[in-house]
């Protein structure tokens, strides 16, 4: 047998950047060869080996042939006789199918060195079609890989494959997955914006989709459209290095103003409310996990609110906070002002390297104010417990009042702020 680097670590390395897992294809063995040499078998769709020593994955060479929908519909066939390049052969890109022989040789039969040179991203055969996860893969590697760019012929055939409908039978796991990935990289607009360019956005999360060409508010530099303020929110924040539920949040925090009825535009009255139940559809639809999915709800909800600290009355900042749950979970508050700062942030004409959003650090002071309210004191003091809600509510706000604040007898004017 021989076994061969091969994908991601050849590619990464020829790139000058950090290889962090090696892959392995093995070619001329067998099953019962690998564990005669103390190979641990893992592979459920087709054999895939753990080292005895190095943990590494060692999978032997196989074919593929589509058999039914989706990304799942295939038989794969593993043997001896199949050799390295028809195992290269079946993966998506040129770029990743380098291989590279224990002795540092490179065996790259399909361009994969030249696409890298020429910072393109190239599928391999016309079998790419097979497999629609393979749209969101580059889609994700273009949000990696700033400096590429789709090949005219990958980009019309992943353009046919969604005309002919294959992006709709991808599960929502492996979307979410792609999508997570990708929303962790640099540049994550460039992920959103290959979807868009080959029409699998309009699929996979139509909600984004219907917000390119939404007019801003004229506040908000109208020259740029609310799907673009959204792509340049989650650069915002992945410049930040915020969470993923965070990044999450950010994507997803302004889908209600697709709604808004064209008479009243560029205008976005109460759209919050209508961005919060889309941001729980689409999180639920795409089984994103708990904390993505109540972080992007809590956002879409409260972003509007949260820019106008200076000007709200104490009474409803402390509203805010309880609704938030801001004393037991004061980390996800917090969080969820990274995530409003980068939104603030990510409209043009902003100091993007700045995180000193004055709003923010009002929130701040007041998320400290009302925890130190000893609650435990009050209700002690409180002769009629049927009191101690109000009373602990009332200190809170005092503690926000007492905070030094611009504005400070408009802030407190009734009806100033026309929530509450």
């Amino acid at each position: 047998m021989r076994a061969y680097i091969v994908g991601g670590a050849v590619r990464d390395a020829l790139l000058g950047l950090p290889v962090k897992d090696r892959d392995w294809v093995v070619v001329g063995s067998s099953p019962e060869d690998m564990l005669a040499q103390g190979f641990r078998p893992v592979g459920k769709d087709f054999p895939v080996f753990l080292h005895p020593a190095t943990g590494e994955e060692y999978a032997l060479a196989r074919t593929e042939r589509k058999s039914g929908n989706g990304y799942t519909g295939f038989v794969c066939y593993a043997a001896p006789e199949v050799t390295l390049e028809e195992d290269l052969a079946r993966r998506d890109l040129t770029i990743n199918a380098i291989a590279r022989d224990e002795d540092g040789t490179l065996i790259d039969p399909y361009g994969g060195v030249a696409d890298l040179q020429a910072r393109v991203f190239r599928h391999v055969s016309p079998a790419f079609a097979e497999d629609p996860l393979r749209i969101l893969r580059v889609a994700r590697f273009a949000a990696r890989f700033t400096d590429f760019h789709i090949a005219p012929e990958t980009l019309a055939l992943m353009r046919h494959m969604v005309a002919l409908g294959e992006v709709d039978h991808l599960v929502a796991e492996r979307v979410w997955q792609e999508f997570a990935r990708g929303l962790m990289e640099s540049h994550p607009s460039r992920m959103i914006r290959a979807l868009r360019e080959c029409g699998a956005l309009a699929h996979i999360l139509p909600e984004l989709e219907r917000l390119f060409g939404v007019p801003q508010p004229a506040r908000h530099h109208p020259e740029i459209d609310t799907g673009e303020h959204v792509l340049m929110v989650i650069d915002q924040a992945a410049s930040m290095s915020l969470p993923l539920a965070a990044r999450w949040a950010c994507l997803l925090h302004d889908l209600g103003k697709a709604d808004t009825p064209a008479d009243i535009l560029p205008h976005h009255y109460g759209h919050e409310a209508k961005s919060a139940e889309h941001a729980r559809e689409v999180s639920e639809r795409l089984r994103a996990p708990t904390d993505c999915r109540d972080l992007a709800v809590m956002l879409a909800r409260e972003h509007g609110i949260l820019g106008q600290a200076d000007i709200l009355r104490p009474e409803t900042m402390v509203k805010v906070l309880e609704r938030c749950d801001a004393l037991r979970r004061p980390e996800r508050f917090l969080l969820m002002l990274e995530a409003a700062t980068a939104d603030h942030l990510g409209r043009g004409g902003q100091d993007g390297s700045r995180r000193d959003w004055h709003p923010s650090l009002r929130w701040r002071a007041a998320v400290g104010a009302i925890r130190a309210v000893d609650a435990g004191a009050i209700a002690r003091a409180c002769a009629d417990k049927s009191q101690i809600p109000a009373a602990v509510h009332a200190a809170r706000v005092a503690a926000v009042r007492a905070l030094a604040r611009p504005q400070q007898e408009a802030a407190d004017a009734p009806g100033r702020d026309g929530i509450g």
